[in-house]
This record gives C-alpha cells, structure tokens and sequence, in this order.
C-alpha cells in the first residue's frame, strides 16, 4: 500500500472531540490513515471520551493530550478542525495539504446525558464518509 495518509485531528482541549477522531480513525482504516491529535490550549483526555470508546470496543492506548507545536513541523496529508472557534487559527500550521472544518457540538458543554457517546457516534458517522472518499483516488 505504501504511503499512509497522515491526518492531523484538532481541537481546542484535546481532550474529547479529537480525541475520539484519533482514536476512531485507527480503528476504522489503520492501514490507510495515520491519525494524529493536538490542541490549542491541551488539557487532560476526559474520562467521558475514553469511556465512550471504551464502550464501541475501540482501543484507547496512546491517547494523551497534545500541544499543536509539539506536531507543527510534521508533514500532514489532512488538518481537520473539530470545533468551529478554532478553524479560524489552524491554517497558521505550514505543510498541511488539505484543510477540513468538521462542527460538532462540545460534549462537556452539552445537556445531553449521553453526550459523549452522541458525539462519538456522530464523528464515527463522518469519518467513515472522509474515508470512503479518500479511499476512491
């Protein structure tokens, strides 16, 4: 197969939504997709998120909270933004080739008593999409 594509999930926290995006994305196409995750302002992995994978049977080993500068000299195929205040700063980071802002709602910030699984579920449903088109080249 060759080269994988590196795709560069983020967020502000990184501690929920990119997250997850990591974490599904190597689970759903790990021979295609190399999946990467960092924040603006990094935190710690919210228990909820790693739960909610845990859930669906998806591995949550490597996942830890990162800094965008910790990845900013890396070469990315993909830079997708998971949340719509940070879109907007993200095109700062040089050599990425394709940028996508993908919206979903915050889980922390949500009334939602499933609110983790919801978002899980909904960033699931896209990815399968982004990789079903990515894998038609």
């Amino acid at each position: 197969m060759g080269h994988k594509s590196r795709v560069l999930f983020v967020c502000v926290a990184n501690s929920a939504r990119s997250q997850m995006a990591e974490a599904l994305l190597r689970h759903i196409a790990p021979e295609q997709f190399e999946a990467h995750s960092a924040g603006t302002r990094p935190g710690q992995v919210d228990p909820r998120t790693l739960a909610a994978l845990e859930e669906l049977g998806i591995s949550t080993e490597g996942l830890f909270s990162k800094s965008l500068e910790e990845v900013a000299g890396e070469p990315f195929d993909h830079v997708i933004t998971l949340c719509d205040k940070f879109a907007l700063e993200c095109h700062a980071l040089p050599g990425a080739g394709e940028y996508l802002a993908w919206d979903f709602e915050d889980p922390a910030a949500s009334s939602r008593a499933d609110a983790y699984r919801h978002t899980l579920h909904e960033i699931h449903e896209r990815l399968r999409m982004f990789v079903l088109v990515k894998s038609k080249r």
